[in-house]
């Protein structure tokens, strides 16, 4: 009942007065109220997720009141709270005498404590103030160390994620690592694994910010297994293991995990999809395929992915003087993105997709006019095509021989593709494709709250039946009475 009142109430008329965002607030945390009473962790799920609905909506004076209203004034919880809050609109302040008059009747919890840290902390961050933001979520985590209650969890989950913010913000996030992983150990100990999931993502996070990847492996891989609990924090996990994945080389799990969590993500986590998608482009390329011109023209994301389409085209036409260009003409992009290593490896693929069209282009070509059309600038371009070329043939690139007499690279005719494996390898990964996909779709099925009662007995199983068959003697009665 108390959340049917408060999905009633979200969608109200708003007037430029705090007293409505003042009156949302009090029924959001009489949802918590009520969720903690009955432990039930969906009620606290959704009063953050109105949270999040009001955060454009809140002001210092309407977070003033509603501290005023959730917890005991004088305590230190409120005490501390109130001291983050900015002093130059308190005359604006809107406190109505009922919330004064009820004070007394609100028993004060745990998670309405914490939530309060939460909604203070979220306001902070928007305002910019990032100096009261870090001091306010360092004494939310020394709250949390002392509290171990399941219906905390999802609150504590969405701290722990704005304390990391709040810190990346200042560029200090070296100084947390230590706090992240003991409140990691904590929170497995406790099995949480919400905690365990969000923690998990901020420590990897943390390691490559600073471009750790060899430690946030480690991590990855000693950490706990269990199945995902929110999706949101599973795509993080897949946008990170896709990001260790490349720079050790393993193209192919990190394109997987990559596209999975592109397709995973909300609609309007548009950054983040755009970010998956530069990745996704990079991991392509360095596998040898040409992404789909669709993928540079999805909806929001044109101008972002802009610069990797003009090096997709590098690479598809092979042309390593335009590679070089477009590396030059978004080098601040790139830099932004931390794709600027990748791109550098990107080279040997355009030299080596040039050399394929040559191959496919000419039966016997000499080693100076393939270096003219590679466009290679070395002292010496003859040695450095014939190496190049040795490397392709023995790499399986290309289907060619070198005649190192006349200085000639002899291509063989191209056979019949499907006389080999390949179109079963494919057909073979696709078909792998669509079972996975079925078999998460069955695994996120709901079912009904008695499904795991025992089913009908054997005699009331007859008795149904005999009845129905009554039922369909007597309907088939009336009909020829009707005819």
């Amino acid at each position: 009942m108390k959340e049917q009142q408060v999905v009633a109430a979200a969608p109200s008329n708003s007037t430029s007065s705090a007293t409505p965002v003042l009156q949302h607030l009090k029924e959001i945390a009489a949802l918590i109220e009520t969720g903690a009473y009955a432990r039930e962790v969906r009620r606290i799920l959704r009063a953050v997720r109105l949270t999040i609905a009001l955060r454009r909506k809140l002001k210092a004076s309407v977070i003033s009141s509603f501290l005023g209203f959730a917890l005991a004034p004088g305590s230190e919880a409120h005490s501390r709270l109130t001291s983050y809050l900015p002093k130059d609109d308190q005359s604006d302040m809107e406190v109505d005498t009922a919330a004064s008059a009820t004070q007394a009747t609100v028993k004060h919890s745990s998670e309405l404590e914490i939530y309060c840290y939460l909604l203070v902390l979220i306001f902070l961050i928007d305002q910019k103030k990032y100096t009261e933001a870090k001091a306010c979520s360092s004494a939310s985590i020394a709250r949390l160390k002392n509290l171990n209650r399941r219906t905390i969890d999802v609150l504590a989950s969405r701290l722990y994620f704005y304390y990391s913010l709040s810190y990346e913000l200042t560029d200090d996030l070296a100084e947390i690592r230590g706090n992240l992983l003991a409140l990691h150990r904590v929170a497995t100990l406790r099995h949480d694994e919400l905690g365990q999931e969000t923690l998990l993502n901020l420590l990897l996070r943390n390691y490559l910010h600073y471009n750790l990847y060899d430690q946030a492996e480690k991590l990855r891989s000693k950490a706990p297994r269990f199945e995902a609990h929110s999706n949101q924090q599973f795509c993080r996990y897949l946008f990170y293991l896709g990001k260790i994945r490349t720079i050790q080389l393993e193209y192919t799990d990190a394109k997987e995990s990559l596209l999975q969590a592109a397709r995973k993500a909300p609609v309007a986590a548009l950054g983040f999809r755009v970010q998956c998608n530069k990745w996704a482009v990079i991991v392509r390329l360095l596998l040898g395929e040409i992404p789909e011109r669709t993928v540079f023209m999805q909806k929001g994301m044109e101008k972002a992915l802009r610069p990797y389409f003009e090096l997709t085209n590098a690479v598809r036409i092979g042309d390593l003087e335009l590679f070089k260009t477009v590396a030059e003409k978004f080098s601040t992009t790139f830099s932004s993105d931390r794709t600027n290593n990748l791109i550098v490896r990107l080279r040997h693929n355009v030299i080596r997709t040039g050399l394929r069209n040559i191959s496919i282009s000419y039966s016997r070509i000499s080693l100076a006019d393939v270096a003219k059309k590679l466009r290679l600038d070395s002292p010496n371009p003859v040695a450095d095509a014939e190496s190049i070329v040795s490397k392709a043939i023995r790499d399986g690139a290309i289907d060619a021989t070198l005649d190192h007499a006349n200085g000639w690279m002899v291509s063989k005719e191209t056979g019949d593709i499907y006389s080999t494996n390949e179109p079963q390898q494919a057909f073979n990964s696709r078909i792998a494709f669509c079972l996975n996909m079925h078999n998460e779709a069955v695994r996120a099925l709901r079912f009904p709250p008695n499904s795991h009662k025992e089913k009908e007995s054997a005699e009331k199983r007859r008795e149904r039946q005999q009845q129905e068959q009554e039922l369909a003697k007597h309907i088939a009665e009336e009909d020829e009475d009707d005819f």
